[in-house]
């Protein structure tokens, strides 16, 4: 197997198209469509599959991909090193967390991180799906649930304590168990999440004014008025024309927890980030 086989596979597992690799790596397109079909043939198998929206790892791409990128951390070390080089990062790396996490918790840490490490490309992607890690959909997750999978490490972050949130022009606690009270909840599929369950206990006779699954949205749900939202604390004290309103009992709280494949501990580049996010948000 030719080494230099393995750099245009991973050039095309990043771009996900012959032409964005063969641009990234200055080759022709049909230059990198035989040499992938070489490395294919010479496995035995393949490593991608077509799509209309590009080329997908199938399971043995993945696995030739968790490999090959070790293989190349471990060549542009030996580089580095015979040139008595600083070690300078380089390369990818995708992180995966809900929207309001990304945008308020993780977007200072990777812009300090990028401006640390400018050769590093991190790529967010926040949105409710959880990606999987053994499938390297993202190589480095954060969630409000354990991760469960046996070949992914994981730690829990912080902790977030959450409160209820008004306009701050109508930030008054509700009266006769919220019966004069409109709230903002998760969408049906998070009905038994805490603070969803929180409101019912507090307040039964509310009436559910919007739902949604974006804690973004309900944030400025509740900035325009349209009800009380239960919000987390980093999110609804940053959101202009937000109060808290007094509710006696706090809503509860949620952990948090990063999570990554087992196979990348030794990446440099994800040692990195996650020394810097445990630096600046772990409590």
């Amino acid at each position: 197997m030719e080494w230099s086989d393995l750099r245009i596979f991973l050039a095309i597992a990043r771009a996900g198209t012959l032409g964005g690799a063969a641009r990234v790596l200055g080759l022709s397109q049909p230059t990198m469509g035989r040499r992938l079909r070489a490395l294919e043939l010479e496995l035995g198998c393949s490593l991608f599959q077509r799509t209309a929206d590009g080329l997908v790892l199938t399971d043995e791409g993945t696995t030739v991909l968790e490999h090959a990128e070790r293989m190349e951390e471990e060549s542009l070390a030996f580089q580095r090193r015979l040139a008595g080089a600083d070690v300078q990062l380089d390369g990818m790396l995708r992180v995966s967390s809900s929207d309001w996490f990304g945008t308020c918790m993780l977007a200072p840490v990777l812009a300090e991180f990028s401006q640390r490490h400018p050769k590093v490309c991190v790529e967010l992607v926040s949105d409710a799906r959880m990606y999987s890690l053994p499938r390297r959909e993202a190589d480095i997750a954060f969630r409000i649930q354990p991760f469960q999978e046996p070949e992914v490490v994981s730690r829990r972050l912080m902790h977030i304590p959450y409160a209820v949130y008004a306009r701050a022009d109508r930030a008054i606690a509700p009266t006769d168990e919220g019966a004069d009270a409109r709230v903002i909840t998760m969408d049906t599929a998070f009905g038994n999440m805490p603070d969803v369950l929180w409101l019912t206990q507090v307040w039964p006779k509310a009436r559910v004014a919007m739902r949604s699954n974006s804690r973004l949205a309900q944030a400025e749900f509740c900035r325009q008025g349209a009800g009380l939202a239960v919000l987390p604390i980093p999110l609804g004290d940053r959101v202009p024309g937000l109060a808290r309103v007094e509710t006696g009992l706090a809503p509860p709280g949620r952990d948090t927890y990063l999570g990554y494949h087992r196979d990348l501990r030794r990446l440099s580049r994800l040692r990195a980030l996650l020394d810097l996010v445990i630096e600046r948000l772990a409590n």
